[in-house]
């Protein structure tokens, strides 16, 4: 699952971001900011009529992503992840 299909106040685990592109600036900045491999996350709100932004928090940081952002990072439930 992706991060742009999760349901509010869900909380996952981050599984990896994919990269579109060979060095994807995207990808790059996501992981920057905090979205890496074992990192608790969960969408906290979405903009009105469930469109954009998404209000999105990383450990104990919040961020507002557009759809195509959180599309890149790929989740699964706590307990999935750490089997």
């Amino acid at each position: 699952m992706t991060l742009s299909e999760l349901p509010p106040r869900t909380p996952v685990i981050v599984e990896s971001v994919e990269d579109r592109q060979p060095n994807d600036p995207v990808a790059r900045r996501l992981r920057e900011l905090g979205f890496v491999a074992g990192e608790p996350v969960q969408v906290v709100a979405r903009g009105p009529f469930g469109g954009e932004p998404l209000l999105v928090q990383v450990g104990y940081t919040r961020f507002a992503l557009r759809r195509i952002e959180a599309a890149r990072v790929r989740v699964a439930a706590a307990g999935e992840a750490a089997a």
